[in-house]
């Protein structure tokens, strides 16, 4: 029975599904097909109902409830840590009032959280592919700031920006809770047997990264993303004890209340329709 997944090209993505991509795990009469992009398609893919599995922002999830359920496991979360929104000169958070802020997408986690945060930035949409192509707008003066997900929070001091505000740190104080990012949905038409068989083979998955990392950092660092700074171990190496960990192997109780504040807090602001309800998949 063929299982289509899609999912994005960030390291911890490609960490996750690594067992299945590479055949590493037993499939079990399953086959998987692989789909990559960024994060803004995959989540317009997931409203399309275009694949089983989908990697989508967890802000993401309330338009695509009535297709999908919500794995237990799969999670990108930030503790304290998350996207981080990155100018050429000190700004602070009042001051993004108004201005042009480069977001990797519109149905992003990050740039719902940004306007809970600041409700008055103006957004301008610049993909994370390629991967250079937000910093090359600040540089430009074509946005007064960015917001910066995956990898780019990491490497943003080197390319000459400041931080102007840390949305995991700022979630935290206002919640006490960490950020849920990057979900993992599942089709609800495959059906309860398929849906829990299809879970269990993912969550195996997870486990076999987390199990044998060296290897898989090994192959995730010979992946060729269009930037030589992506391959570097010493940054995949941060970048995946941040967001591939023990938050991906089975997503927490305060991970799933944050789901929850999440959304409410969002609809309160009038930026997603209230009443959502998160359906969690075996």
């Amino acid at each position: 029975m063929p299982i289509s997944l899609a999912y994005s090209v960030d390291a911890d993505d490609a960490f996750m599904f690594f067992a299945l991509a590479t055949g590493a795990i037993d499939g079990r009469g399953l086959t998987f097909s692989h789909r990559r992009g960024d994060t803004a398609w995959l989540n317009e893919l997931a409203e399309a109902e275009g694949a089983d599995v989908v990697a989508i922002s967890a802000g993401a999830y309330p338009a695509v409830a009535d297709k999908y359920l919500l794995l237990p496991h799969g999670a990108s979360v930030g503790r304290g840590f998350g996207p981080v929104v990155v100018s050429k000169r000190p700004m602070t958070l009042a001051e993004l009032a108004g201005r042009r802020v480069a977001v990797p997408g519109l149905s992003t986690t990050a740039f719902l959280v940004l306007r809970l945060m600041q409700p008055k930035v103006v957004p301008v949409v610049v993909p994370i592919a390629p991967f250079a192509a937000v910093f090359a707008a600040l540089d430009r003066g074509e946005v007064d700031a960015a917001l910066l997900i995956h990898e780019g929070r990491l490497l943003f001091e080197q390319r000459g920006c400041v931080a102007v505000t840390e949305l995991g740190q700022w979630w935290l104080a206002e919640t006490g809770l960490p950020l849920p990012l990057g979900v993992n949905v599942i089709r609800r038409a495959l059906g309860r047997e398929t849906l829990a068989l299809v879970s269990q083979i993912l969550r195996e998955a997870i486990a076999y990264a987390l199990d044998h990392r060296a290897e898989v950092l090994r192959a995730i660092a010979a992946e060729k993303r269009g930037d030589a700074a992506l391959a570097e171990a010493t940054l995949l190496d941060r970048y995946l004890g941040m967001y591939a960990n023990d938050d991906t192997r089975a997503m927490a109780p305060d991970a799933r209340q944050a789901i929850d504040v999440l959304f409410a807090r969002a609809a309160a602001a009038g930026l997603i329709p209230a009443g959502c309800t998160v359906e969690w998949a075996p």
